[in-house]
């Protein structure tokens, strides 16, 4: 298992290629997605922006219960609202990890969907899985880039938009 410092690290990371993914996310195309099933541009980079939020939880609440917790997603007017809010959500997150111990990581954290249990793992698992998603969702992002005709920007090599390594 991962102690709170080695996600910090992981997480800091992250959130550089992260955030260079975001600054390119083109403000005349909120509307647009690849497919009808598919996302918004703007929807997949709200949610990409939100996700540090989610070890905030992991390491603050037992559950979350999404019936119970359902709201509007925020407002993101301009590439600049969702720079800070990835920016506020990083800082937050990274607040929380160094502040943890890895007893933190260990107790039981449960995804609740009126009341009926989603998803049970360690908060552990839950801050690897918001890793995860994060690092999934920007892939998806890449793939609109690429389809929209934006250089995709390098992550852990390469790109045909950005040759050489970071």
């Amino acid at each position: 298992m991962s102690t709170p410092n080695e996600f910090l690290q992981e997480l800091t990371k992250e959130s550089v290629i992260t955030r260079k993914t975001l600054e390119r996310v083109p403000a005349d195309k909120d509307d647009w997605r690849p497919h009808e099933k598919s996302r918004t541009i703007k929807e997949l980079a709200t949610h990409i922006a939100e996700l540090p939020f989610y070890i905030i939880m992991a390491l603050t609440t037992d559950e979350f219960d999404l019936q119970a917790n359902a709201n509007e997603p925020p407002v993101i007017n301009n590439n600049e609202d969702l720079l800070n809010m990835f920016d506020n959500a990083i800082a937050a997150a990274k607040a929380q990890l160094e502040a943890a111990n890895e007893k933190d990581l260990l107790p039981t954290w449960s995804l609740k969907n009126g009341g009926e249990v989603q998803i049970s793992l360690s908060r552990g698992g839950l801050l690897r899985y918001a890793l995860n998603e994060m690092i999934h969702h920007r892939a998806q992002l890449g793939v609109y880039f690429r389809l929209l005709d934006i250089p995709v920007p390098r992550t852990y090599g390469p790109t045909a938009d950005e040759p050489g390594y970071l």
